[in-house]
């Protein structure tokens, strides 16, 4: 039985499944919205989260910690100062899924998994001068 043991396999080892989510994270952190399936985001979503709290809370053992976990400094870098303090304000819920439906070929449940607030793209259009 597997009472009390969260989290879901994806049909991978546990060395496999860890590699995933760290790959996974460091994508989010990267692109700040990416494409995966229903199963995948649901437990992106978990890992992320923690990522973010550990953002949030900006000492060195949190940096050390978020190193440890995503193995760059630049994303480290960009976690602490770019995404963490756009949810100072919010306790949780840093992502969101959104389900886009199935997958061509394949038919796996596809989801976009994005941060909830995320930073406007502005155009590379230049501004008009009076």
């Amino acid at each position: 039985m597997r009472h009390l043991k969260d989290g879901r396999k994806l049909s991978r080892t546990a060395a496999h499944r860890k590699a995933l989510m760290r790959n996974l994270v460091k994508a989010l952190l990267l692109r700040e919205q990416i494409r995966t399936t229903d199963a995948k985001a649901k437990e992106l979503r978990r890992h992320a989260d923690h990522i973010v709290t550990l953002g949030k809370r900006g000492t060195v053992h949190a940096r050390r910690l978020a190193f440890m976990y995503l193995g760059s400094r630049k994303l480290v870098k960009r976690l602490f100062d770019e995404v963490a303090p756009r949810f100072q304000g919010r306790p949780g819920g840093y992502t969101r899924v959104l389900k886009l439906g199935p997958r061509r070929g394949d038919a796996a449940p596809i989801s976009v998994v994005e941060f909830t607030e995320r930073v406007k793209k502005t155009t590379g259009a230049p501004e008009a001068k009076e």
